[in-house]
């Protein structure tokens, strides 16, 4: 998960540098006023996305499997806590249900 997110900004990175350059040289427009260094942000991003999703998708898919597997692990250990629990409480009632007066 955290070499996908390292090669997503990467990406990220590249693309404002790109924009940087292209709005610098001219070639983009710039932003209104104050507002350049915001709009090279969020052109870079708009242009980080479509490529972090079409080159990445293979280490995407690895991320979710393993994503996958954890949420799996986690289901199987709440489960067993509570089959412990249910287990212990059974246990605690049959051994209360018989020396409890009535």
């Amino acid at each position: 998960m955290l070499r996908y997110t390292l090669m997503r900004l990467g990406i990220y990175v590249g693309c404002l540098v790109v924009v940087w350059g292209a709005v610098y040289s001219g070639i983009f427009p710039r932003g209104f006023g104050n507002s350049n260094f915001l709009w090279v942000l969020l052109l870079a991003l708009v242009l980080s996305a479509p490529i972090s999703w079409v080159v990445l998708r293979k280490e995407r898919d690895r991320a979710s499997v393993q994503i996958v597997g954890k949420v799996d692990r986690m289901k199987a250990n709440l489960e067993a806590n509570r089959n412990q629990e249910d287990a212990v409480d059974d246990s605690a009632r049959a051994q209360g249900g018989a020396t409890s007066p009535s």
